[in-house]
């Protein structure tokens, strides 16, 4: 199922399970505009990596084992040129719930590994070449307002 969000897109999947195992499937999410992938696992739960943004540059991230929260805002230049990011919308991902979510290009991400051994997986629309030069990295606390995002909040 392809939902759309604010700022992006989210592709959700399933999982299939019978006496042999079980098969995760995202099966609506295409690779059409990828062009290279990465992976990232955090030394520990609770590491936060973030910000880093595209102004030409999509991902689409995806979480084969564990669970993340990824955080995604819009890139945007202030007059004297100056880079800002705004208020970040919150995902979490989770192996046990495949979901594919596209980060359009002008917009930064941040990842949170919430489970030890997460892996998080990204997808890029450009080359590393091409990535070159388009490459804009915030504190992950920004603001009082990107830190307290990373904050575990009980409910």
């Amino acid at each position: 199922m392809i939902q759309p969000y604010l700022h992006g897109t989210i592709y959700r999947g399933g999982v299939a399970s019978d006496d042999r195992g079980s098969v995760r499937f995202v099966n609506d999410f295409s690779f059409k505009d990828v062009k290279r992938f990465y992976q990232v696992e955090n030394v520990r739960a609770g590491f936060v990596r973030a910000w880093h943004g595209h102004m030409k540059e999509g991902k689409y991230v995806y979480v084969p084992k564990g669970t993340a929260l990824i955080g995604v805002c819009p890139i945007f230049y202030e007059k004297n040129g100056q880079e800002n990011i705004m208020p970040p919308e919150k995902f979490v991902l989770a192996s046990s719930n495949p979901t594919v979510l596209w980060i359009p290009p002008g917009h930064a991400n941040g990842v949170q590994t919430l489970t030890d051994d997460t892996i998080v997986m990204f997808f890029s629309t450009t080359s590393l070449e091409e990535s070159t030069g388009d490459d804009y990295r915030f504190p992950w606390d920004l603001t009082s307002g990107h830190k307290e995002f990373w904050e575990e909040k009980f409910r």
